[in-house]
């Protein structure tokens, strides 16, 4: 099952090393081996937070997010996304951003495209900051079953009763970090706006088809518990368009962070492609199906809890990044603190129920009650 799920992968970062190498020689060869690894260790509560999505998805759909999918990944955000930005903040044509991001300039020249790219962070940080942030916080209200940080966790379930109130914390939230962070303070809020909107938008089609999941066409029967695109059940037909739509725009806003990061290391727009898209990109699309399959985060059930709070966490250092920029490696270094202490939990937890002689895969309330 593994080189099943994982060969195009393997192939294509054969082949993605090849091209490099042909491309620049053993430099970009190097290069593009560390961005791929950059991209993984970035994203890998990326993937872990897809595998909830993705297992709500018919099998068309599946595969639709890994061919159309990662051409969308790698060509959309990895290559023409920051092309766009910096087409649009410096009022170039798209073939003059490509010859200017071709072109070997130090990144401290201001007419350099990472130059121009840094230049636009504080918008790309606030869009993409507002909607993880938006994803966070819906999650964390949510009154789930199964909790991790019981802690903190129940009460914040308690709190989230309140409506509408992600939309208002993640409002202050926003104006504070755009007056006292920006030197654009109305760009930013703009920026973000677009990010919650976003964020509203797609999640409010995904409850949309969650509750006509159950006629024909659109999947079968939706989860009673929690709202928006990663609830639905085996979605299908626009239930399942909708859900793809949100794993890409998800994808978008995990990839910020890591192909503005790759410019520490490169400018070159061709190896980025190469390792950030080609290589990482398709290495997390398989580890998510990976998960998917393998049972994973029913096995290991704090998994989804410790992604989101990652995700609480990139979406602070995004909203931080506005003002002050943060080390690309604390940022993987708390996805990957997250991820490991909630898989830790997961196998103290599975012991213990073992020990108790009660199966792991009991329900989420028969394991509540206890």
């Amino acid at each position: 099952m593994n080189l099943r799920i994982f060969g195009w992968s393997y192939a294509v970062t054969i082949v993605a090393l090849i091209v490099a190498f042909l491309y620049g020689g053993w430099e970009a060869f190097v290069l593009c081996v560390i961005l791929g690894i950059l991209e993984i260790s970035l994203s890998f509560d990326n993937a872990v937070v897809n595998a909830t999505v993705l297992e709500r998805m018919d099998p068309f759909w599946q595969r639709i997010f890994l061919t159309v999918g990662i051409v969308i990944a790698v060509f959309g955000m990895r290559l023409v996304f920051p092309l766009v930005i910096v087409a649009v903040t410096a009022g170039l044509n798209p073939v003059e951003a490509l010859t200017l991001a071709l072109e070997k300039r130090p990144e401290s020249d201001p007419t350099s495209y990472a130059y121009l790219l840094n230049e636009a962070y504080p918008q790309i940080a606030a869009f993409g900051g507002m909607f993880l942030f938006m994803l966070f916080l819906d999650w964390m209200f949510d009154d789930r079953d199964i909790k991790w940080l019981v802690w903190l966790e129940k009460p914040l379930a308690k709190i989230g009763q309140l409506s509408r109130l992600s939309i208002v914390l993640a409002l202050v939230v926003l104006v504070v970090m755009a007056e006292t962070l920006a030197e654009e303070p109305a760009v930013v809020l703009l920026a973000g706006s677009l990010g919650l909107v976003t964020y509203l938008l797609v999640n409010g089609l995904g409850d949309f088809f969650d509750q006509a999941v159950d006629e024909p066409g659109d999947g079968e029967q939706a989860s009673s518990n929690g709202s928006g695109p990663s609830q639905l059940a085996k979605a299908s037909g626009k239930a399942g368009f909708f859900l793809f739509l949100y794993l890409e725009v998800l994808d978008a806003a995990f990839s910020f962070d890591g192909v503005i990061g790759a410019f520490a290391i490169t400018t070159d727009p061709i190896i980025i492609a190469l390792g950030l898209g080609l290589i990482g990109a398709m290495f997390v699309r398989s580890l998510t199906v990976f998960l998917v399959r393998k049972g994973t985060l029913a096995d290991y059930v704090y998994l989804e809890h410790g992604a989101h709070w990652a995700i609480g966490a990139l979406s602070v250092i995004l909203l931080v990044g506005i003002g002050y920029h943060v080390n690309e490696i604390v940022t993987g270094l708390l996805g990957v603190a997250f991820i490991g202490a909630a898989f830790l939990s997961s196998i103290l937890r599975n012991r213990k129920l073992a020990a108790e002689g009660v199966e792991t895969h009991k329900t989420a309330e028969e394991l509540a009650s206890k």
